[in-house]
């Protein structure tokens, strides 16, 4: 990614099923070796405008951080760096077979609990940069 992009939305309720994700040993050493943190247990799901769906899309054409797991039980996935506030974290994108949620929602991990460290609940906005960070 060459330029940085900022993105807006509302926080929202997931399906629940990052956290299981979040706690796979393979996922999180690969977090460690690719982002250089081990992401705290689930995501932030954050609800963007469906005009904002083409700026996610362009991520789908973009290489990103590959997550490749050791059983085709697993799903496959990409991550771009991001930052919200202060915190260091990325945008997962999951194999789109296996994708959970509409184009409009964008899931986040971070080293930390981001509703937590941010004072944030479902239904506050959000802004999150993503590029060369």
């Amino acid at each position: 990614m060459s330029k940085q992009r900022k993105l807006t939305g509302k926080i929202v309720s997931g399906v629940g099923q990052g956290a299981f994700f979040t706690r796979l040993d393979w996922f999180q050493e690969q977090c460690r070796e690719k982002l250089g943190f081990k992401p705290y247990p689930g995501t932030l799901n954050i609800k963007i405008s469906t005009d904002k769906i083409p700026e996610i899309e362009v991520l789908e054409n973009e290489e990103g951080l590959e997550f490749l797991p050791p059983d085709a039980v697993f799903c496959s996935g990409r991550a771009f760096p991001v930052s919200i506030a202060d915190v260091r974290g990325a945008i997962i994108i999951p194999a789109a077979e296996v994708r959970v949620h509409g184009k409009n929602i964008v899931e986040v991990i971070a080293p930390i609990n981001l509703k937590e460290k941010l004072g944030v609940a479902d239904g506050d906005p959000i802004s999150l940069v993503f590029g060369d960070i």
